[in-house]
């Protein structure tokens, strides 16, 4: 089977739609940073109330990841994507009937929690290793940026909308945004390049992968089972938990609510996210670059090393005016907000071999259970002290940790690259329970 001629080859299209799907995906998950103000001026629910919500939503978007895969082997991901946007759909038209803090834990932590996971970054893997050879590796980091800059770019957008027409338009605002994108899902985004008389870009029909006849969610777990007993995913898994502790979990969410309480209007502390989103794309493909020329264990050393004193230098920042240290810490930590992924990836594919996807999807999902920890945490900390600034403080420290667990991870390929028939009694293992 050959490539026909075209102008513009099939991948470029799933690239597309699938990059419009991750945005929306990070958009919605955006929103209840937004909505803590209101929902508590509404309701009078406290911060860790709110957060219990936020947490959940967090901790699902990741330990989703591994087992959306196997839907979308089982499936496909065009009706894997379908049904996840739906979900969000549903979960966030509900909000607008919710009565009770049970009832926000149900829609935006359950449902939206779910629906968001399964575009995550299982996602990605899957669509740039079914049609991807050439340049995978720069979508690959695209698609990525993009889905983490989106949920702070429409931070700005979900601001305005709340604070002119209220929280509940805002809301029903990303149902329509996840309906919106269902038809182009549905008509655009194929499985494989077969399913159009399409190979690869870059490729031949071989490096299609072929299609899975065995359990995919038993060779997730197998690969967790292999992989946890290794030091070095437990060290990649720890610093991940911390990366994302210092950024989706404690920034994303709680940023907005922190410069409230020191008199920065909402739609001001919204739109300083955004740049971060913006300045996180530069960041993340820069990161991309210098992996493939530096040792990734030393640009993890930087990265947390800075991350973390950019953290401790926050909280005098905060103010009621917008002042130029502020917009300078916005610049260096939107560079520093994902550019942990490429290096912590690289680190999985020479420690895991054919394993790193699965692998990773792991430690992306320790990434999520981090977040979500911190997103509680910091609720309960500014409920208990009146400030959040025990929280920055003690996030800079925990970067500091993340620093130190990476350095720690050997150099080279280690005995975790484990031969096929390990691999077979670890899935033997799965099934036997």
């Amino acid at each position: 089977m050959t490539a026909p001629s075209r102008r513009v080859h099939p991948a470029w299209w799933v690239a597309v739609v699938t990059f419009l799907a991750l945005v929306g995906a990070a958009a919605f998950r955006a929103v209840p940073g937004v909505l803590i103000e209101p929902l508590q001026a509404e309701f009078g629910w406290s911060t860790s109330t709110i957060s219990a919500a936020v947490g959940l939503n967090m901790a699902l978007y990741g330990l989703t990841a591994p087992f959306a895969a196997a839907l979308m082997e089982r499936f496909g991901i065009r009706r894997v994507v379908v049904g996840a946007l739906l979900v969000v759909a549903v979960g966030s038209g509900l909000t607008v009937f919710m009565t009770a803090p049970w009832q926000l834990v149900l829609c935006w932590g359950l449902l939206v929690g779910l629906g968001t996971g399964s575009m995550a970054m299982s996602l990605v893997a899957t669509v740039t290793g079914r049609w991807f050879v050439a340049r995978r590796g720069l979508v690959s980091g695209v698609l990525t940026a993009g889905g983490a800059a989106g949920q702070l770019v429409f931070l700005p957008v979900v601001a305005s909308i709340s604070a002119a027409h209220g929280w509940r338009p805002a809301a029903l605002g990303t149902t329509v945004a996840a309906l919106a994108v269902v038809p182009l899902v549905a008509f655009f985004l194929r499985d494989r390049p077969s399913d159009v008389g399409a190979v690869p870009l870059g490729g031949t029909a071989a490096d299609e992968p072929p299609r899975s006849t065995g359990n995919a969610a038993r060779t997730a777990l197998a690969g967790l089972a292999l992989a946890a007993r290794t030091r070095v995913f437990w060290l990649l898994a720890a610093g991940f938990a911390i990366c994302g502790a210092t950024t989706n979990g404690l920034v994303q969410p709680h940023f907005i609510p922190a410069a409230h309480d020191h008199g920065m209007p909402v739609t001001t502390a919204a739109s300083l996210l955004a740049l971060v989103g913006l300045f996180d794309i530069a960041g993340t493909i820069a990161s991309g670059w210098l992996t493939d020329r530096v040792d990734p264990r030393l640009l993890l050393l930087a990265y947390y090393s800075l991350r973390g004193l950019s953290l401790f230098l926050l909280p005098p920042l905060f103010g009621s005016d917008l002042q130029a240290s502020m917009i300078a810490f916005i610049v260096f930590y939107g560079l520093d907000w994902v550019a942990t992924v490429p290096p912590t990836l690289a680190l999985c594919r020479q420690h895991f071999g054919p394993r790193a996807p699965v692998v990773f999807g792991w430690v992306f999902a320790s990434h999520q259970l981090g977040s979500a920890a911190a997103a509680y945490s910091a609720g309960v900390v500014r409920d208990v002290t009146g400030s959040y600034d025990g929280a920055w403080y003690g996030a800079a420290l925990l970067c500091l940790v993340a620093a130190g667990l990476s350095i720690a991870i050997r150099r080279g390929r280690s005995s975790a690259a484990v031969p096929p028939e390990r691999e077979a009694a670890a899935e033997d293992a799965v099934v036997r329970g």
